[in-house]
């Protein structure tokens, strides 16, 4: 890979993309990258903190954590700012979601409100994880779209200890490597491989929009058998129906 192509994958999302990913949503995206061989892609177990939250749409900047350790974490070493998960918070890019890997651990939260304040403040996308937060109802009041397994509200030293800063790592089940592209929505996130980013993004936003004329057809009592799944005459019939300007779309 050439130095600009790694540098095109590592920076923020442009506009459209990000519109497209919005418009096709998580399951669609996950239909994708399974017609291209990819299976574990759709988080397991992490769900939207708040319902109708907005959709979360952003690169990957990861923390990792492991279990804590009683000799090397405390509230005074949390405290430091050498601390790498307060260094998460400070250094994640704006545009980007901070994804927490944290072994799929509740009992110490992997955030918290004044975290997710400063983050929201600093225009990160959002925040994943396989973890849990504390103060739940303050996090919410910051707006910013957040996914977790479960509340936790104990203090991180507890149980977690970070160790790592923007590298590869699981949550919810899923291999994230930085710079993935993470959709998050009502029924889940999804991780897209940066690369397959603008095709997938494409070709569900194509979806979306055949899956928008079924379901008009379906409402007027169509069968679902020659509609959906799209067959070679329904696929016609809808670009025709495209190309007479929708007629009868609302």
């Amino acid at each position: 890979m050439t130095a600009a192509a790694s540098a095109d994958l590592a920076g923020p999302l442009p506009g459209p993309l990000r519109a497209q990913l919005t418009r096709a949503g998580s399951a669609t995206v996950a239909n994708m990258l399974l017609r291209r061989g990819l299976r574990n892609t759709v988080m397991a177990g992490v769900r939207p903190l708040a319902a109708g939250q907005p959709p979360l749409v952003g690169p990957a900047y990861t923390l990792r954590f492991i279990p804590a350790r009683e000799d090397l974490d405390s509230l005074a070493t949390y405290s430091s700012s050498d601390n790498l998960h307060r260094r998460a918070i400070e250094e994640c890019p704006p545009g980007a979601v901070l994804v927490i890997d944290a072994f799929g651990c509740t009992a110490a939260a992997s955030m918290g409100d004044m975290m997710a304040a400063r983050l929201k403040h600093r225009g990160v996308s959002g925040v994943v994880t396989d973890g849990g937060y504390r103060d739940s109802e303050a996090v919410r009041g910051t707006g910013l779209p957040c996914y977790q397994r479960d509340n936790a509200p104990r203090a991180t030293p507890i149980a977690l200890h970070p160790v790592a800063l923007d590298e590869p790592v699981g949550c919810g089940g899923v291999a994230v490597y930085p710079g993935d592209v993470l959709l998050g929505d009502g029924d889940g996130v999804v991780v897209i491989p940066r690369e397959l980013a603008p095709e997938v993004a494409a070709e569900a936003a194509d979806a979306t929009a055949y899956e928008e004329f079924a379901a008009r057809e379906l409402e007027r009592g169509r069968s679902l058998f020659g509609l959906f799944p799209a067959t070679p005459e329904s696929r016609q019939e809808y670009e025709t129906w495209v190309a007479a300007g929708r007629p009868g779309w609302e």
